[in-house]
Order: structure tokens, then sequence, then C-alpha cells
């Protein structure tokens, strides 16, 4: 499914792919996010992501132009866990709905790992 506007000229479409792509820049620029994960099911490793695959650590679903966005985050090692995850959904959904027009209905966040930063 993908996000549909009608405007008086025309009809927007908006692939999922988008969204990911910018739902993941938003993440990475939040304070105690070190990248997006990817995680390998078959033996259960989480891998950073570098910034060309931030769609890779997310996965969008729209349904009646709601969008829901799980995000797989690392984060930085000492960092409130909870306070990161406020300020991330904070952020998401609100650049993510300034971007698109569309409503984010939920945002769901799985810390995938935790990692020391130099």
């Amino acid at each position: 499914m993908k996000g549909h506007m009608n405007t008086r000229i025309g009809e927007i479409v908006i692939d999922n792919e988008v969204i990911a792509k910018y739902a993941g820049a938003s993440a990475v620029e939040c304070f105690g996010v070190v990248g997006m994960a990817s995680v390998n099911m078959k033996d259960g490793i989480a891998k950073l992501l570098k910034r060309d695959y931030l769609s890779h650590g997310v996965n969008v679903t729209i349904e009646n132009n709601k969008i829901t966005i799980d995000l797989h985050i690392i984060v930085s090692y000492g960092v409130s866990i909870s306070a990161v995850a406020d300020n991330l959904i904070s952020n998401v959904k609100y650049n993510v709905e300034e971007f698109s027009g569309l409503e984010v209905k939920k945002i769901n966040v799985f810390v995938e790992g935790v990692r020391v930063i130099d």
C-alpha cells in the first residue's frame, strides 16, 4: 500500500521506500542514536548500517493514508533509552508528517544494540 493524496490538479502517490529513507535520516539525527540496525535473523546479530542504507533499518506500512513505522536502532552507551526513544518518536513523527502530508499513526522503536562512542 502506498500513500495517496488527491489535489485539485491531480494525484500524489508516495512510495513506502521514500518514507522509510526520510524516517531513517530523521532518526540518525537524534541524540543518542548511533545508527540504524539490520538484524540477521539467522544468527540474531545486529549490524550497524552505513548512511547509504538507512531505510534497511526501517519498515513502513501505510493503511488508509496512516503510517506505521518500525525503527531498528543502535544507541550510544550511557544514554537513557526511554529518553532517546521519546525524542526519536517525536522527531520522526514531526518530520515524516511535514514531509509527506500524511498522519503517522504509530512508531515502534526496536533497540537492537549499544555502541561505545569515542
